[in-house]
């Protein structure tokens, strides 16, 4: 039995079934959750002690020049070196078709010397025009949030602080259109760095390089307010800055990757079910548990009043999603709702029985936090090495068997009507990027991706059907060659459930967007913010600890963050509550107490 099925088996009576969980509906409701991977590596750095130092800061007063900050972890450092430049403002896009950017970063295996830095201050600033070595694992760029950045500067030279609403309706100096790893470009394949402890995890290494691209902006705002307002600058409030996190601008480039990696999103999606059914299947809360989720509901409603976003269908669901965590706080004042044998699961039920998939995918998050003590072991399973093989031995009834079990919904789409394959994917010709292309309108439809999985199984069922099941594979795919993949997918898939979204991506009602949120939730992302069905804006690392502040006992208490001045309830994020000036702004802040 594989590790993947034991974990469903552990918890089969709470587990939410993929025909459920893997449509694409829910998918793009997805909210992080306290094993998405930037919470997993900020519980790493916290708990092997990291540290972090700026090692270089070599920037004129306009804030142009190279910057180098370093995590030093147990057996290795990590070092991130910015580039900076100005460029004209009719050259500035999140496009892809961009080729300057505000700037670029590498994050280098170790500490560059001089000698690296001058190599790579020649490549890194052209990004997909460079050329990268091995020692280079990420490659990264930055465009500014131009109000929000001169904001923050002009503020702080002043020698007060920064508008909280402002930043809370952006939340980032920067916002990265592309942070590129593994291999890509040349930098090093992910092989070099799979076997190291800090690197096992999902994206870790992509992570690290966008956590420090967060502590680089907030120390250049605070330089460059320095070099402007000479003595009477002040440095950010901790509690200002630490609200602070990188936006990202996000588009079709991240979706064919949860089609091509069918057993890792399996390892995501289980382990945050299994969670899930862990809590749910607790028969008597835990101490404490309940009362931080009854505060954790306040704090999500200012959360969600702080999301606001231009795109007409995400703000009505957001309204929606406002309303029903009002009317779930009064459903749990009645405490003989919460107080009872299962409670968790009695609290999950009424929300999937009477709300939105949007709230019901965030109290998911919500009753998953306080438990960490049960479900962080889960994000050591997250990873696989796995390599898809072709099973030759496997018999053609078996196969058929599974078709008919874990492919029913692709047996049962009609695609000879035109809307179900009304869209396809392609690799434009220019950039190499993923494009999502409209048949008879677009052109691309002979360089079609092998994206079309319900398709696919559906056309192979048909021939399944009229095929004698004694043949063995390896002669049926010699006559029929076009579903070798899709058979080796099958083959690699059926044990692992949660693997394939199971729904058309070929719909005319198909939206990408719903791939892009669910993949990005994992990372850890909030604040979404569609631009259309193909694209969309986020915030990293909003809340989360800066880097003198991860050994901090709070450190690991930053979902859903909020920007609230005078809050007159605990609040789960404790560290985010103006309270009191921080000991590092004690003689720098001038902002009161009670601001």
């Amino acid at each position: 039995m594989s590790s993947e099925t034991a974990l469903i088996d552990i918890e089969s009576d709470f587990m939410r079934s993929p025909e459920k969980v893997m449509r694409l509906d829910r998918m793009g409701s997805s909210f992080p959750t306290r094993l998405s991977f930037m919470r997993s590596l900020i519980r790493r750095m916290s708990q092997e002690n990291w540290q972090f130092k700026r090692i270089i800061s070599n920037i004129d007063k306009d804030g142009y020049g190279v910057s180098v900050y370093s995590a030093i972890t147990p057996k290795r450092t990590y070092s991130l070196i910015a580039f900076t430049q100005e460029i004209p403002a009719d050259m500035r896009t999140d496009r892809v078709i961009a080729e300057v950017w505000d700037a670029t970063f590498s994050l280098f295996d170790g500490i560059p010397t001089q000698e690296d830095i001058d190599y790579l201050a020649k490549n890194t600033p052209l990004q997909e025009g460079g050329r990268y070595r091995p020692s280079e694992l990420v490659l990264a760029r930055a465009n500014k949030s131009l109000r929000v950045f001169e904001n923050i500067i002009n503020a702080l030279a002043s020698g007060n602080q920064p508008d909280i609403e402002l930043i809370s309706s952006v939340g980032y100096l920067m916002r990265t259109t592309a942070v590129y790893g593994s291999g890509k470009f040349g930098c090093a394949d992910r092989e070099k760095i799979a076997d190291r402890p800090e690197c096992s995890g999902p994206f870790q290494i992509e992570l690290l390089a966008v956590y420090l691209i967060r502590w680089f902006t907030i120390d250049l705002v605070e330089e460059l307010a320095r070099v402007r307002g000479g003595e009477q600058a002040v440095r950010l409030d901790q509690n200002i800055s630490r609200f602070i996190g990188v936006g990202n601008s996000t588009g079709l480039g991240m979706a064919p990757f949860l089609l091509k990696h069918p057993t890792l999103i399996h390892n995501w999606v289980v382990a945050k079910e299994t969670a899930l059914a862990r809590v749910r299947s607790i028969e008597t809360a835990l101490p404490g548990t309940l009362e931080v989720f009854l505060k954790s509901l306040l704090q999500v409603g200012q959360h969600i009043d702080e999301w606001n976003v231009d795109d007409e269908a995400q703000s009505a669901r957001i309204n929606c999603l406002t309303d029903e965590i009002q009317a779930l706080r009064m459903w749990c004042e009645d405490e003989s709702n919460i107080f009872r044998p299962y409670p968790w699961n009695g609290i999950y039920q009424y929300v999937e029985d009477n709300f939105s998939l949007e709230c019901q995918e965030m109290i998911v998050s919500l009753i998953i936090e306080p438990h960490g003590s049960i479900v962080d072991d889960l994000a050591d399973t997250m990873s696989t090495a796995k390599i898809p093989k072709f099973k030759a031995a496997m018999s053609l009834s078996q196969l058929k068997e599974v078709v008919a079990d874990a492919y029913k919904w692709a047996t049962t789409i009609d695609f000879s009507l035109e809307e179900s394959q009304h869209h396809f994917w392609y690799y434009s010709e220019d950039k190499l990027e993923p494009r999502f292309g409209s048949r008879g309108v677009d052109e691309g439809v002979d360089q079609e991706m092998p994206l079309a999985i319900g398709r696919d199984v559906h056309d192979l069922n048909e021939v399944l059907a009229r095929t004698d099941e004694e043949m063995p594979i390896g002669e049926f795919v010699m006559i029929y060659p076009q579903f070798r993949h899709i058979i080796r997918r099958i083959q690699n898939t059926f044990e692992r459930p949660y693997s394939e979204v199971q729904d058309n991506l070929l719909s005319e009602s198909m939206r990408p967007l719903d791939l892009l949120r669910f993949k990005l939730a994992f990372f850890g992302a909030s604040k979404f913010d569609p631009k259309s069905d193909l694209w969309t804006r986020i915030s990293m690392y909003q809340g989360a600890p800066l880097p003198e502040q991860v050994q901090d006992p709070n450190h690991d208490c930053w979902s859903f963050p909020i920007a609230g001045r005078s809050q007159s309830y605990p609040c789960i994020n404790c560290c985010l509550l103006y309270t009191s000036p921080s000991p590092r702004d004690a003689t720098l802040s001038r902002m009161p107490s009670s601001a």
